[in-house]
Formats: structure tokens, sequence, C-alpha cells
């Protein structure tokens, strides 16, 4: 077996062991049916573990995560996690959470050819070319912490309007969907102040009756 995969499946053993001497019954107690209250989108990044940064126990929080925290309203896969979410676990909030220094933000500043991530990251360069002002005089750093601030807005933005948060709405459920910035450098979450909690906060074109 690969030496990388022997050490991953040894520190399981350890983890195991550590977790069972401290509370015997872990494993019993989060095998049952699953109830977060948490949807959590963010990026794929490996520095921003979802669990850790909150401190959650297993159980608190469903997560997807993919580059740049993107939600796209033609990628099934964050559609179904979305749906599942919001009709079966009755999630009450869903966080989308972007972080300091993203690749996948940087990347969309450049005019390079990255390969097929280029098209997945397409409409952040969309959000600079509408903020484009916004941008003289910073940094290149700086322009992509601030890009990547608006691109989490946009994210819940793109959440609010869609049909699984519409017709959720719609229908009386009460979940909204919020904005956070993670830094990595000391560990703090950063609220944008952007959250929507009803379908009056989207423009009507958008609303489902």
């Amino acid at each position: 077996m690969n030496s990388d995969i022997q050490k991953l499946l040894g520190k399981n053993r350890k983890w195991i062991s550590k977790t069972v001497a401290q509370e015997p019954e872990y494993f019993k107690k989060y095998s049952g049916p699953q109830k977060p209250a948490y949807l959590w989108i963010g990026c794929s990044d490996s520095r921003v573990p979802a669990e850790k940064i909150v401190d959650a126990n297993p159980g608190e929080l469903f997560i997807h995560r993919n580059i740049a925290n993107m939600v796209h309203q033609a990628d099934l896969n964050i559609l179904s996690v979305l749906q599942y979410s919001v009709e079966v676990l009755q999630v009450k909030n869903i966080i989308i959470c972007g972080h300091y220094a993203c690749g996948g933000v940087k990347a969309s500043l450049e005019t390079a050819d990255h390969g097929l991530i280029d098209n997945w990251i397409r409409s952040i360069k969309q959000i600079y070319e509408e903020h484009r002002d916004e941008f003289d005089g910073l940094a290149d750093d700086e322009k992509a912490d601030l890009l990547s601030k608006f691109n989490v807005r946009r994210q819940v933005y793109n959440t609010a309007r869609s049909s699984i948060l519409q017709k959720a709405w719609a229908r009386g459920q009460s979940i909204a969907v919020h904005g956070l910035m993670y830094n990595f450098h000391n560990g703090q979450l950063e609220d944008l102040s952007c959250s929507i909690a009803s379908h009056s906060e989207v423009p009507d074109i958008y609303r489902l009756h």
C-alpha cells in the first residue's frame, strides 16, 4: 500500500484510540440520523477546515466545498446539496464562507491560461468588471482580497435567488443565507453583513409563489 495512505490510516487508528479513551460513547453518540442546523459552502482550500474554524462537533455542519466557494445556478452538484440541505435536513442557516488569499480568486485576476478552472472562475471576472473602479490603486493582494469579499456577497445572492430557496420561503420555511470571510493568519471569521432571510429581499423576477 502507498506509504502516504498508510500514514493516514495510522493516524486514523490513533485518533480512534484517543477519542474512545476520552469519550467511550463517542461513535455511538454520532452514529444516529444527522440534524445539522447549518449548510456550510466553503472553498476547497486545505487551510480552511470548516469544523475547526467554528469548533463544531460531528453533525453540526453539512458541508460542501469547491474552488472559490461558488454557487453556480447550473451546477447540479451544489444544487443537489442545497436541495437536500433545505428540503430534507431543514437547515436554518446557509453560510457562504470565503477566505483571504484565495487562489481561485487570484487566478480570476490573471490573464494566464489556467486550463479547465478558467471556466469555473470566469464569473468572478465579471464581478471584477462590475466593481472595477473600486480596485484602482490597490496592490495585487489587496485586489484579490476585496474581490473575494465581492464574490462571497455574489454567492449569497446566487443562493437566495435559486428556485430551492425561493420555494422554501414561499412555503414559509425559516432559513437565512449569510456571507463570512475567514482569515487564516489569525483564525478570525468576519461577517460581511449581507444576509438574506426572505424572498422579499430578492428582486421579484426570481420570486416563486
